[in-house]
């Protein structure tokens, strides 16, 4: 017999034990990135006809450069879970399944540590 009440029975993250997770940082990504992208807009308008090293001036800016590593660190995630979510729901062949689920995480790993590179270098080096 057991004793659990139907709420105990349910709560958790389910069989998985990481899908409430996901929901939630997919959606702490998205509002994250509302203000970040925001700025990502303006620091573009604000530079758009700018000559090369006025924009490399203004990304030495530590300010801005965290914001902008902060914009790709989010954007990625949130990337990467999306995809991951695609992926699990339309891919139905297991090893193929697999691979995509790794190449996406590859994927987001590269990217980022090439944009996080490229970020720091003209921040720290100008």
């Amino acid at each position: 017999m057991d004793m659990r009440t139907p709420l105990k029975k349910v709560r958790g993250l389910g069989s998985s034990k990481q899908g409430t997770e996901h929901f939630w940082v997919q959606r702490l990504t998205a509002v994250a990135l509302i203000p970040l992208f925001l700025f990502f807009i303006i620091f573009v308008i604000a530079n758009a006809g700018a000559s090369y090293e006025q924009v490399v001036g203004s990304l030495t800016n530590p300010f801005v450069a965290v914001l902008m590593g902060l914009m790709v660190i989010a954007g990625l995630i949130h990337m990467r879970i999306g995809m991951q979510e695609i992926i699990d729901d339309y891919i139905h062949n297991e090893p193929l399944k697999l691979a995509a689920l790794m190449a996406n995480t590859f994927f987001a790993v590269l990217i980022g540590g090439l944009c996080l590179f490229a970020i720091l270098k003209i921040a720290f080096v100008g």
